[in-house]
């Protein structure tokens, strides 16, 4: 697992190395695999303590190129250059040696020593035509060094042959040599993804906020038509001809009224005009 997440997600790597460790402290491999975990993420002391544990454990020196590497890390590059002069280095295969050339070099490097660092990295393996594993990075490094100490045009052409030896893109030296020459890459097509998304976010949003505004907005009374108007005025007319028939009738109620009063005030007098002619008769 440590091995699988160490280039993508080697914080991850880390934590599941930490793990093995207190699982299986007294396996070489384990400690091993904790020293480059802890590597990947810059834990130098950490990754050196790992180192040397494991190569107590094998005997093995191929660590050692790692182990010079971390003392650079540490601050220390007088202790890697030490290292790089011990007799393990001797012991070591070819892809090794190089490794170690480059450690070498770069503590040159972190000393202020640039043109000590070119003549350190100068080997037959740089030489050579044939692409080895470690090919790309040897004539990277080179590169490097030269044009830290101003020779560009030396600095170019390296980086040239380890564009040429870097087949897997383990580098960035095309980079390093687009550069040199001037050219700028730009990704079009990213650029008129991210302005078509950037305009499309800002319309939908003003969409949005005319859609909000017309829904809190209070509806407007609408004007009123002509037929409105008729119509209200032929009601206010039919209105006004049903108050007036209604005081006609109630003045024909009232009239009546009278009418109807008059008779009964007749009616008693007649009465009253009988009653005293029989009285009379009576006498």
């Amino acid at each position: 697992m440590v091995a699988r997440l160490i280039d993508e997600e080697p914080e991850q790597a880390y934590g599941y190395s930490r793990v093995a460790l207190r699982l299986a402290s007294r396996v070489a491999a384990v400690r091993e695999a904790a020293g480059f975990a802890a590597y990947a993420t810059q834990r130098y002391s950490e990754a050196l303590a790992e180192f040397r544990a494991a190569r107590r454990m094998t005997g093995s020196v191929e660590l050692w190129p790692v182990m010079a590497d971390c003392e650079r890390g540490m601050g220390r590059p007088e202790r890697a250059l030490a290292m790089a002069g011990e007799a393990e280095v001797q012991k070591l295969d070819k892809a090794g040696q190089v490794e170690m050339r480059l450690v070498a070099a770069g503590a040159r490097r972190d000393m202020g020593q640039v043109d000590a660092a070119i003549v350190t990295l100068q080997s037959p393996e740089l030489a050579s035509n044939a692409v080895q594993p470690w090919t790309a990075r040897l004539r990277y490094a080179y590169a490097d060094a030269l044009l830290a100490a101003d020779r560009e045009p030396e600095a170019r052409e390296w980086f040239a042959k380890a564009v040429e030896a870097d087949k897997d893109g383990s580098t960035d030296a095309s980079d390093r040599l687009a550069e040199l020459d001037g050219v700028e890459f730009v990704d079009a097509l990213v650029d008129e993804n991210d302005t078509d998304t950037g305009s499309g976010k800002s319309t939908g949003a003003h969409e949005e906020a005319e859609e909000a505004d017309e829904a809190d907005a209070p509806e407007a009374p609408h004007a009123a038509s002509e037929d409105d108007k008729d119509d209200v005025q032929e009601d206010d007319e039919q209105d006004e001809h049903d108050d007036v028939q209604g005081d006609d009738v109630q003045g024909d109620d009232v009239q009546g009224d009278d009418v109807q009063g008059d008779d009964e005030q007749g009616d008693d007098e007649q009465d009253e005009d009988d009653d005293a002619q029989d009285d009379g008769d009576k006498a």
